[in-house]
């Protein structure tokens, strides 16, 4: 059983080189290929596609519709929290949204 889960461990690193060498590689050739000629930006070496890479995924959420609390959302489920109001409010509600939203 031990053996096993160290080569999940392995395969999951294995997957995750390959996704930041493919997705770095992606991010690297586009800005070469784009910014420099549509907005004068320098050129930028494959480590900084990483980084770039690594600092949008910090300050844009990462795996946020990977699941956990907003999945319902992407799924086409009423994420919204209009389930949470009993019909009173949700009446409510509707009369205010259509007196202020012509």
């Amino acid at each position: 059983m031990k053996h096993r889960g160290s080569k999940l461990i392995v395969l999951i690193l294995i997957w995750a080189l390959i996704a930041v060498a493919g997705f770095g590689s992606a991010i690297w050739q586009l800005w070469n290929r784009l910014m420099p000629g549509l907005f004068g930006l320098p050129v930028i070496g494959f480590w900084q596609a990483v980084g770039l890479m690594a600092l949008s995924w910090l300050l844009f959420g990462g795996w946020r519709g990977a699941g956990g609390l907003r999945s319902r959302r992407h799924r086409g489920g009423r994420g919204d929290g209009r389930h949470l109001l009993t019909d009173e409010e949700r009446a409510h509600l509707r009369a205010s949204m259509a007196r202020d939203c012509p």
